[in-house]
């Protein structure tokens, strides 16, 4: 484990004892529609389309990874460890070119997934702190 594994912790933001960013947010539904908005409005908005550009011709496998990811992430279920085992995050993106515009484009994207489905604001600024940090973390270029 390195430094930068911090960067990709739970948030820990309860509002009660024992309750989960993930149980916060309304679980894997609205994780899933949160994971859906995101990727529809990468597909959408003509600023994200750096962001769409490195997904490739179809979106279905990264709704899927993200979703599962995230419920994990987030406190729920580890869809996504029982499927691949540990996230390795910037060792799975290093095939994709990640500079500072996809970076942007994916915390802009997010953060407008996140206000359109109705997260609480308060929480999306924290999370959204994490993803930045994240994001930046994936970084394997320059520009």
């Amino acid at each position: 484990m390195n430094d930068r594994t911090i960067l990709i912790q739970q948030p820990s933001e309860p509002t009660s004892v024992g309750e989960t960013v993930f149980e916060r947010i309304g679980g894997e539904a609205r994780v899933r529609e949160l994971v859906d908005r995101f990727y529809d409005l990468m597909d959408l908005d003509a600023d994200l389309a750096d962001l769409r550009a490195v997904h490739g011709p179809s979106l279905d496998q990264a709704r899927d990874k993200l979703f599962w990811f995230l419920c994990g992430w987030m406190g729920g279920p580890d869809h996504y460890i029982s499927r691949f085992g540990h996230p390795r995050l910037r060792a799975r993106h290093l095939p994709f070119s990640i500079g500072n515009a996809e970076r942007d484009q994916w915390v802009v994207c997010m953060g407008r997934a996140m206000q359109q489905v109705g997260i609480d604001a308060g929480l999306a600024d924290k999370l959204l702190a994490s993803f930045y940090n994240t994001a930046d973390w994936m970084r394997n270029r320059q520009g």
